[in-house]
């Protein structure tokens, strides 16, 4: 409860007012529900072990509601020509990565609004940028590693649009492993232009932390949005468009790749996945380098080994084992070791039956069956779809084993078949059924 109470007053109350003892409890319930509700948990007021699970997660410092909420008439810059200065620097990079970084940052939103910045060495400029530890003397001290990541304020006079960033966290600049200052920074600068927290789990200015490549990056729509709201269209001749978070309900709403994981369902599309628990009412959706930072986007195929436990992940020509939630050492290898040919550069899509201890994997228009007793691809294969999945295909993007069926994912559409009389149930179904649409 201390916990909750100081991640509620900190991120939930207007300047970090404190929350008061109510023998009732009903102010601290409210706060709470307004949380659950942001980041799309399920709205009870209580304190499970879901809500817990996102408090616990580092993310930026700035409140969710409150003063940094953008409407009409917030401060903006009255100017498109802005200065930054880097004051201090972190040991864990050079100050050439440091710099490196910072500049990409501001070039997300340059890219995507008429916004232009420039490095000055020394002064007072309009975004000051330092690396500082605990207390820093602007009534918002850090908490030391992990946590609050970093935080910044709105444009104005004074400390107006600084950005200040947690020196008790490991920063990097390439690869998931501790915390990626370009990224981190980004969303930050998001603040000092002027924008709030977006409860779009895909914004960048979503409140927690998740890796992405920064090499292939891209401003999502939703902060594209945002900006330009503020500052107007980018100068560009052509404008631009970014990622835009997967819609649960969309009549659009297709998969990449489907799997159960110890009685949950995952539905992966770009870089998020859906996941579908029978304790959960509600269906999350996260990132999924919030789970596994190794992992890549856009996965191919993906289904559960019940003899080992674990989940393989497909994309390209590598596969990733999982154990739960950790990567199991050793991957990502080469799906050439299970048996496929040098031609094949992808799966479509996989599932493995428990009853059999076979898994079947797609390759367009063909199938291989391979023995997971025996650890390898069986004779005889690949076979053709229509062979022995008639009604099934040309093109199959995911497959699942749920329930006695294999349900195929096709577009939009869905079809359930029954693999011990190999016919066809229903074709006619939508794919976001899953999602509780």
């Amino acid at each position: 409860m201390h916990l909750v109470e100081e991640y509620l007053q900190h991120f939930y109350s207007p300047q970090g007012e404190p929350i008061p003892q109510t023998k009732s409890g009903d102010f601290l319930t409210e706060k709470l529900k307004k949380m659950q509700e942001f980041f799309g948990l399920d709205v009870t007021g209580e304190v499970d072990a879901e809500t817990l699970d996102v408090m616990k997660k580092p993310r930026c410092g700035v409140p969710d509601l409150g003063d940094f909420t953008l409407t009409e008439g917030n401060p903006k810059w009255d100017k498109t020509h802005l200065t930054y200065r880097i004051e201090s620097y972190t040991r864990d990079l050079h100050q050439t990565e440091v710099q490196g970084a910072i500049r990409k940052a501001f070039e997300v939103w340059s890219n995507a609004s008429p916004l232009t910045f420039e490095e000055k060495n020394e002064g007072t400029q309009d975004i000051m940028i330092s690396f500082n530890v605990r207390d820093h003397g602007d009534n918002s001290p850090f908490d030391g590693p992990s946590g609050v990541l970093a935080h910044a304020f709105q444009p104005g006079k004074y400390i107006g649009g600084d950005a200040h960033f947690d020196d008790e966290e490991h920063w990097t600049v390439q690869g998931p492993k501790g915390t990626n200052l370009f990224l981190v920074a980004a969303h930050e600068f998001g603040h000092s232009l002027g924008l709030s927290h977006s409860n779009e789990p895909g914004a960048l200015m979503y409140p927690t932390y998740s890796y992405q490549d920064p090499r292939t990056f891209q401003l999502p729509q939703d902060d594209i949005n945002g900006i330009q709201t503020v500052y107007g269209q980018s100068q560009n001749p052509q404008q631009p468009t970014g990622p835009i978070t997967p819609k649960a309900c969309s009549s659009r709403t297709t998969f990449d790749a489907a799997t159960t994981l110890r009685g949950e369902i995952m539905f992966f599309k770009d870089r998020f996945f859906w996941r579908k628990s029978p304790h959960i009412p509600d269906i999350e959706l996260n990132t999924i380098s919030l789970f596994w930072p190794g992992l890549p986007s856009g996965i191919d195929a993906a289904y559960e080994s019940y003899e080992k436990d674990q989940v393989f992940l497909f994309k390209g020509n590598q596969y990733w084992a999982l154990n739960a939630y950790d990567i199991v050492q050793g991957y990502p290898q080469s799906i050439n070791r299970l048996g496929f040919p040098r031609n094949v550069r992808k799966i479509d899509a996989a599932f493995s039956d428990p009853e059999t201890g076979k898994t079947y994997f797609f390759v367009g228009d063909q199938y291989w069956r391979y023995d997971e007793h025996r650890q390898h691809m069986e004779r005889g294969y690949p076979r053709r779809v229509s062979q022995d999945f008639r009604g099934v295909g040309p093109q199959i993007d995911a497959a699942l084993r749920h329930d006695g069926y294999v349900y195929f994912f096709q577009g939009t559409k869905q079809i359930q078949f029954d693999l011990n009389s190999k016919r066809v149930v229903r074709n006619n179904l939508r794919t976001n059924t899953w999602l509780n649409c």
